[in-house]
């Protein structure tokens, strides 16, 4: 397979290849249909090899590439580009230089101290269109001004005044960018980018001409600088002889002499090293960025600080602040929410690498704040609360877990962050409790739904300790307030509406009028707690009960019920001062009735909603309040024997209160 795929490829870049001849032969020699197929296969997968070794060896060489493009392009119109060269570089002494500069900038608005700098003077200029990188459309026009050391660029003015045409843009150092060609590719045409941090610059010039001029200047003025600063610094020399103190601190270490020639700085990626950080960080390539300055690190370990190796470190300095300032944007609430946490992970582990963890901790936790508040934000509030309340739980909790799992890939060998990670838990906490809260409690929701609601967020919390994280007590903490509230208000409901059916209390036994209103109340009482409750009804559908009495035992069992899914340690005195105020109103009722009450058949009728109230119900629900709790309900019991002279002596004038 292997030898079939070398001669098709020899066959192919032959310089005699003729593709008609070529596809008659291979027709004329083909079985059929199925042959020329798996042919056609086999140029697709040479084509494709082909493109792929293209592109590596382009990205290997990128930098050698345009410059060999650049070489190649000059070499070809030699006499052409002496000429304009000429023309762009005419022999003229610097002070005719600062002339003609000062007169092309009084033309622009707002540059009056560009001409402070001693020895600036005017290179080049010319109109150029700037063009949108992302959409590629057209922004405006502007008039570009190359200096010996900087770069203007000016807007023109709508309306000029006087011999001012242009408003001041911006102005850049040389050494601050770096200028890449933009393959012709319409509509992009005559274009060049400019890289610098924090973004690029995309320029199109009149036409191919003129942009080549472009490119040729603005490298040749580039590198113009770079060698005239460098041979500034290798001539300063001090004027007179200083003598060297020498100094008494026995622990002061002396610095070798020759300290500049141990340290060698020659190799071509050290002396690209600066602008190879531009190119990267314009690039996004912020992995190649740090790989680079890795290796510079690694390459300077254990070597003395020469003055060389302190003028590339401050060179190589700027670029980590930059780079560092880029990767602080890209954790920007506005660069990376929908990505979820993995989306941040790219900045996040270049910012440890450069021995930022702290601030890649609390970029990290904030970027994931916002993205929680912005999903709950943007979460729709339905018509019915329990539904509401389940999206709800599904999206915080599920963003939570994946937050917690990131949070442990990209800090795992920094113990430090995760005092952090436990505060912005807490905090995003109240985030979902405040929605939580609003729905369920703010908007007067009944009891019931408030406990399903409740359950569920409790349920889903307890999920997180899967992965060690346990944010229950938290959950308790910001919802105590309201579910006291919720409870010690439904709680005078039932008081209330106990109070206003005692006032009309006949104590006559109840007729439910259908065998099946009769089946659904048993079906209600077991439901409760309450098995025994056939014994209380009679023939056909009479329940020896009063109304009173049996709507007290549901209220009070369903109350009991959603305080169970509501509980926790911090309620338990409230949910238990609740439960015996709610008893201790049907017992004092049925206390004053027992002693008020003349007729003898109607006393033993009380006397047996009585034995219902405390032989039957009241010990269910301090079963039940023990069994949901875990501890004994002592003041149920204390309440309950303490109504029992109610039962034995009903002719007693005392009172339960």
């Amino acid at each position: 397979m292997a030898d079939t795929g070398n001669r098709l490829r020899k066959l192919l870049e032959s310089p005699n290849f003729d593709p008609q001849s070529y596809v008659k032969q291979l027709s004329q020699q083909s079985d059929g249909d199925r042959d020329l197929q798996e042919h056609r296969q086999k140029i697709q997968t040479l084509a494709d090899e082909t493109a792929q070794n293209l592109k590596k060896n382009v990205y290997k060489n990128y930098r050698q590439f345009i410059e060999t493009a650049k070489e190649i392009s000059y070499l070809e119109n030699k006499d052409e580009a002496a000429k304009e060269m000429l023309a762009a570089f005419p022999k003229e002494t610097e002070e005719v230089k600062q002339r003609t500069l000062t007169t092309l900038l009084e033309k622009v608005e707002g540059c009056k101290n560009i001409m402070e700098t001693p020895g600036r003077y005017l290179v080049y200029n010319g109109d150029l269109l700037e063009y949108d990188g992302d959409n590629m459309s057209q922004i405006q026009k502007v008039h570009a001004f190359l200096m010996n050391d900087c770069l203007l660029i000016a807007t023109w003015l709508a309306n000029r005044r006087g011999a001012v045409k242009y408003k001041y843009s911006a102005l850049y150092d040389l050494e601050s960018f770096a200028v890449v060609n933009v393959k012709d590719n319409p509509p992009m045409k005559d274009m060049f980018k400019i890289l610098m941090f924090p973004k690029s610059w995309i320029f199109k010039a009149e036409n191919s001409k003129i942009k080549k001029e472009w490119l040729e200047i603005l490298e040749e003025t580039k590198k113009n600088k770079v060698a005239k600063d460098k041979h500034k610094k290798e001539e300063e020399v001090p004027t007179s002889p200083v003598r060297q103190e020498v100094s008494t601190n026995p622990f002061d270490e002396e610095e070798p002499l020759d300290s500049e020639e141990l340290v060698d700085l020659s190799p071509e990626w050290i002396q690209e090293l600066p602008e190879d950080l531009d190119v990267c960080i314009a690039q996004r390539d912020f992995e190649g960025a740090v790989d680079l300055l890795d290796k510079l690190n690694e390459y300077l370990k254990e070597q003395p600080v020469s003055p060389r190796v302190k003028e590339l470190r401050g060179k190589v300095d700027e670029r980590v602040r930059q780079l560092t300032e880029v990767l602080v944007f890209e954790l920007s609430p506005d660069r990376s929410l929908r990505g979820g946490p993995k989306a941040t992970r790219r900045a996040v582990s270049q910012l440890i690498r450069l021995g930022q963890s702290t601030k890649a901790c609390e970029l990290f936790l904030k970027n994931r704040a916002a993205a929680v508040q912005t999903a709950i934000r943007q979460l729709r509030i339905e018509g019915a609360t329990l539904l509401y309340i389940q999206k709800l739980c599904n999206i915080f909790f599920t963003s939570l877990l994946e937050t917690a799992r990131e949070f442990e890939t990209d800090f795992a060998g920094n113990t430090g962050c995760y005092s952090a990670f436990v505060v912005w838990s807490r905090s995003v906490m109240k985030m979902f409790v405040d929605a939580f809260s609003k729905q369920v409690f703010d908007s007067k929701e009944s009891l019931s739904t408030a406990a399903e609601c409740v359950k569920f967020a409790s349920e889903h919390c307890m999920q997180l300790s899967e992965i060690g994280l346990d944010l229950t007590f938290i959950l308790q903490s910001l919802l105590v307030k309201d579910i006291r509230a919720a409870l010690q208000s439904q709680k005078d409901i039932i008081i209330e509406a106990t109070r206003h059916r005692n006032s009309e209390e006949m104590w006559r036994r109840m007729n439910l009028m259908t065998p099946e209103a009769l089946a659904k109340l048993k079906d209600e009482m077991r439901s409760c707690g309450i098995s025994s409750f056939d014994q209380y009804t009679g023939e056909d559908c009479w329940v020896n009960l009063s109304y009173t009495i049996v709507a007290f035992t549901k209220q009070m069992m369903a109350f009991l019920e959603e305080g169970l899914k509501l509980y926790f340690p911090e309620l338990h005195m409230v949910f238990l001062e609740s439960l015996r105020e709610i008893i201790l109103v049907a017992v004092q009722h049925v206390d004053y009735s027992l002693r008020c009450e003349q007729e003898t058949e109607k006393k033993s009728f009380i006397l047996q909603n009585a034995s219902f109230l405390h032989e039957t119900v009241l010990p269910v629900v301090e079963k039940r309040f023990e069994e949901g709790v875990g501890k004994p309900a002592k003041q149920l019991q204390d309440l309950r024997k303490s109504s029992r002279s109610v039962r034995v002596n009903p002719e007693s004038t005392m009172s339960v209160v």
